[in-house]
């Protein structure tokens, strides 16, 4: 039941989402041409950067934009294996720093206290929560940072994560398709 809670709490999130990137694509700004202009500005380091951070720190900065992104670049399959890779290490890093916040009382005393039950069931699934965390438009590092609060095995995060390389394959070839 938890985990068919919070399939369907992501559901709407996630149309709404990739609803309002076509309207905005359609009716407000060209998104290739927005993507031009990012490639022709910026340096592909600089931009990695951004994207590492980002998926270190809660995911803030959708994958999908960089996958997009890659598409303009002079190698893409190369550039969305290293979007897949730092994805994957920020979540990893994620998962440490989770860990290491589980050493500031007030947090840990929060979770044991007044998120008790949120943490039986994240313990129960927890393997299942990395896998969504890395195959749906969920953030990836938001579900290694509970699995590190929760002090989830990483062995068995490092193992889930994996898949995160498989979603960001099956991605890129849906939005490689749209864009020019």
């Amino acid at each position: 039941m938890f985990i068919w809670e919070s399939v369907k709490k992501a559901f709407v999130p996630i149309v709404l989402v990739v609803l309002g990137l076509f309207i905005f694509n359609k009716y407000v700004y060209d998104i290739n041409k927005g993507l031009e202009t990012i490639t022709e500005t910026f340096s592909a380091i600089g931009i990695l950067v951004v994207f590492f951070i980002s998926e270190t720190i809660l995911g803030l900065l959708p994958p999908e934009i960089f996958i997009a992104w890659a598409k303009k670049t002079a190698n893409p399959i190369l550039t969305v294996s290293i979007l897949a890779a730092l994805s994957y290490a920020g979540g990893l890093l994620s998962y440490f720093i989770g860990k290491t916040a589980l050493k500031i009382k007030s947090v840990k005393e929060y979770l044991e206290v007044k998120m008790a039950e949120n943490l039986k069931n994240t313990k129960k699934w927890g393997g299942f929560l990395i896998l969504v965390g890395a195959l749906l438009p969920l953030p990836f590092s938001i579900a290694c940072l509970a699995a590190g609060m929760i002090k989830y095995p990483f062995k068995n995060v490092a193992l889930f994560g994996l898949f995160r390389f498989g979603r960001f394959a099956a991605y890129a070839w849906a939005i490689f398709q749209v864009v020019d």
